[in-house]
């Protein structure tokens, strides 16, 4: 599975791309965070459907300095992405 999450609110300059990363990497999974317009961050993920649920848990929480106000995920079949990257 794949998931494309958009995430909204003070999630630029407070280390969220890294906690993603961390979290990301935690549970297996394999894709990418990075800084898009507006001062969102997207990111990408693919792996197993119960360990991409857990990764949205923690995408809503972020790092300490973070406050998300709002996140929209898209589902996707997983197109075979095999590291964690950030952009």
């Amino acid at each position: 599975m794949r998931i494309v999450a958009l995430v909204s609110g003070k999630v630029t300059e407070v280390g969220y791309r890294r906690f993603v990363q961390g979290k990301a990497r935690d549970l297996g999974l394999s894709g990418s965070a990075e800084n898009v317009s507006e001062g969102r961050v997207e990111v990408v993920a693919e792996g197993g459907q119960a360990e991409l649920e857990r990764l949205i848990h923690w995408l809503h929480r972020g790092p300490a300095h973070a406050r998300v106000s709002a996140i929209d995920v898209q589902w996707a079949a997983a197109t075979g992405m095999t590291e964690f990257h950030v952009f």
